[in-house]
Order: structure tokens, then C-alpha cells, then sequence
């Protein structure tokens, strides 16, 4: 029994130093840059090294780490990094070569993204994400993003589910300064905005946080699941969100647009609806509802909304161009009862009457149009449409103004 211990220890002993003495000659290879030999190396001892013992298994699969990073080959060595962080004693190599995959990782993914590569881009993103799931949670982000690019709509899907069990929001402190010099104001980074308060060049300091991307990511899940055919989770998605936080605009509005991406008009009006009660001087909420009541027929509400626009924010050109187009729809059915006439004394007398109706619609448009053109003079197609009336209610004068406009 003796002579068998002795045997086992010299077996167990020598088993060990064979694992030590090909893992350090693997790594000798790999520190001269000698890639292809260390990778064969370990593969020609694949199996006496995986029998190792932890500290010597972690360190097989690190080398095998860092040889896949040098390859290129980020997933494996991600894959295989994970393996070598089950040794405590290698946490400090573990880190630094995880790090250094990370950077190389979202570098690569950012070129691959600015060569319209996205399915790869997002891949490498969420890696890069994976590294360091805290730290680097924007990436995922930004890999959900190149997966629609792709367009890979279930791997989008994966990526916007996991960022709304998170409950991201992405929000950032953002920091301004203004030129002193010529009152200018731009954004900067934080070590600029700390660097620039102590110089006399710059004032109005101020900070203030970006906007949440939480609604965008329930949006994109909804519109995704919509995009897969599946109305009901797409529903389902926005509502969730909704119930957690029932006052956020920003969901109301995700809701809205959610509805309208399918067709649901009426309740996209009643949303709307609600978002205004939130935001009563927003001028493109009611845009938005003016739109919609136009294409449910409701015409006197769509004016009235589209009026209360431009109430609110008199520079919005879109929202004078869909008054006018409203306000002359009323022309086409002026114009078909015009040429059903005959050429009876009555029928004489009932066209003078729609020409001055069709006249008065187009008057009603003068004052809209000039309003918008004297916000801006190269919108081709209010000076287009006021040329055009002004040809056709004989005004010479307007008409050579609108013209010389247009050359």
C-alpha cells in the first residue's frame, strides 16, 4: 500500500509539471510572437491542460484569450476569458484583458457600423455591452439600434426586451458654455465645462439632462412586434410601460404613435387628446391632432387645430400649408358643380354665384400664404399656390410679385 501512495504522488506530480512545463512553453510562443505555434501548442496538449488544475486550467484559457483577441476572434475570447476568471489569483490579467477587448471590440464594431456593416456592428456592440454590463450599457443600446439597421428584427427585439427589463433610460448630463466673445452658446464635454470655468473666455454656465430614451425603446419594441405581424404584443409592450408610469408624455405620445402606425386613428385622437391636457402649449401635438381629424373627416376640428398651431408657434410652415390645402378642398366640389351647368338663364345665374364662392375660398388662402411666405420666401410651394391664386382671381400685381419670387 505504501509503494502505491508513493507511485500515485510521483504520477500526480509528474502530471502536474507536464501541465505547467507545456503551458509555460505555450506562453513563452505567445510573448515572442509566435501566434500560430502557441495556439498549436495548446492544441496539441488540449487535453492534459483542460484536466488541469484551476490555477493552471485559468491560465491555459487565458492564453487561449488573449491568442483569439490577437486572431481577431473576440467571442471566443470573451468566451474563454470567462473560464480564466474562475481563478481569483488572475482577477488583475483578467480585467486588463477585458478591457482591452472591449476597446478593440466597440472600436471594430463602430468601423463595421460606418461601413454600413450592422448585423456585424451589433454583434460586436453587444460584446462590447457584455464586457461590462454597467459600465457599458449604452452599447447595448446602440446594438439594438444596428440590429433594425440590419435589418435584423428579432435580434432588435432581444436587444430593446433586455433594455426595458433594465429600465433604461440612457439620460446624460449634458453641459453648455457661451463664447463670451460672440454670445455663442455650444455643448462640451465635462472636463471642458470643469477647465472653462475658471477662464474669463466663456460664461452662462449651465448643465441639464438629455432626454429619456425609455419611450423609444418601448416604441421600437411595439413597432417591431407590429413590423413581426404581432398587434397584440406590440399593444401589450406600450401598455406595460404606460402602467408604470401612467403621466409620461413621452409614453403617451409612444402610445399615439404606436396606434396610428396601425391604423387606429380614433384612439391615436384620443391620445393625443391626453397628451395635450399634459402639454397645452405644444404646437405640434396639435398639428398631429389636426392631421388625424383632417382624415377622419372631421374638417372644422382639423382647422381649428391647425390654426391653434400656429397660434402657438407661428414659424411652423407645415401647419399654414395644411390650412390652406383644407381650406381648399372646399374648391374641387365648387369646381364639379360649376361645370354641371348648362347654359340656361338659371344655370348662368347659379354659376356666377359658386365662381364668387370659389373666389371667396380662394381669398380665405391670401392672408395664410403671405403670412407663410413672409417667414420664409423660398418656400416654393406657398409662393407656387399664391401665384397660382392670384392668376386665377386676376390679380396681375400679386401674380408678377409671386413670379418675380419664383425667378
Amino acid at each position: 500500500m505504501k509503494h502505491l501512495l508513493t507511485l500515485l504522488f510521483v504520477f500526480v506530480t509528474t502530471f502536474t509539471w507536464s501541465q505547467k512545463k507545456e503551458l509555460k512553453q505555450a506562453q513563452k510562443l505567445f510573448k515572442s510572437a509566435k501566434i500560430s505555434e502557441a495556439k498549436a501548442s495548446l492544441e496539441t496538449n488540449k487535453n492534459l491542460l483542460e484536466a488541469a488544475e484551476l490555477k493552471y486550467f485559468s491560465a491555459y484559457n487565458l492564453l487561449l484569450s488573449q491568442i483569439s483577441f490577437a486572431e481577431k476572434e473576440y467571442q471566443a475570447s470573451y468566451d474563454f476569458l470567462q473560464l480564466a476568471a474562475k481563478d481569483p489569483a488572475l482577477k488583475t490579467k483578467v480585467k486588463d484583458q477585458n478591457d482591452l477587448l472591449a476597446a478593440e471590440v466597440v472600436q471594430t464594431a463602430i468601423d463595421q457600423s460606418e461601413n454600413k456593416e450592422f448585423l456585424a456592428s451589433a454583434n460586436n456592440l453587444y460584446l462590447g455591452y457584455q464586457c461590462d454590463k454597467e459600465a457599458n450599457i449604452d452599447y447595448l443600446y446602440y446594438a439594438a439600434s444596428n440590429a433594425v439597421n440590419a435589418p435584423d428584427y428579432q435580434l432588435a427585439l432581444q436587444f430593446y426586451i433586455q433594455l426595458k427589463d433594465l429600465k433604461y433610460s440612457g439620460i446624460q448630463t449634458q453641459y453648455f458654455v457661451t463664447e463670451a466673445e460672440n454670445n455663442t452658446e455650444r455643448e462640451v464635454s465635462e472636463s471642458e465645462y470643469n477647465i472653462f470655468q475658471k477662464s474669463t473666455e466663456y460664461t452662462n454656465f449651465r448643465t441639464e439632462d438629455s432626454e429619456s430614451r425609455f419611450p423609444e425603446i418601448v416604441k421600437n419594441i411595439a413597432l417591431i412586434y407590429n413590423q413581426l405581424g404581432q398587434k397584440e404584443n406590440a399593444i401589450k409592450a406600450v401598455k406595460e410601460a404606460r402602467s408604470e408610469n401612467p403621466g409620461d408624455l413621452g409614453l403617451i405620445l409612444t402610445e399615439a404613435n404606436i396606434y396610428i402606425e396601425l391604423g387606429e386613428k380614433e384612439k391615436f385622437k384620443e391620445l393625443m387628446g391626453e397628451a395635450i391636457a399634459q402639454d397645452p402649449t405644444n404646437a405640434n401635438l396639435y398639428f398631429n391632432l389636426g392631421v388625424v381629424n383632417n382624415d377622419l373627416g372631421n374638417k372644422e376640428s382639423s382647422r381649428t387645430y391647425y390654426e391653434k398651431a400656429i397660434e402657438l408657434d407661428p414659424s411652423m410652415e407645415s401647419a399654414y400649408l395644411n390650412l390652406v390645402a383644407l381650406i381648399l378642398e372646399d374648391e374641387s366640389s365648387i369646381v364639379e358643380e360649376m361645370n354641371s351647368l348648362g347654359n340656361s338663364r338659371a344655370d348662368n345665374a347659379s354659376y356666377d354665384v359658386l365662381k364668387e364662392k370659389r373666389e371667396s375660398v380662394y381669398l380665405e388662402c391670401v392672408p395664410v400664404l403671405k403670412k407663410l411666405i413672409s417667414i420664409n420666401s423660398s418656400n416654393l410651394e406657398a409662393i407656387r399656390t399664391l401665384k397660382n391664386i392670384y392668376g386665377t382671381i386676376g390679380d396681375n400685381e400679386g401674380f408678377m410679385e409671386m413670379k418675380k419670387l419664383l425667378e
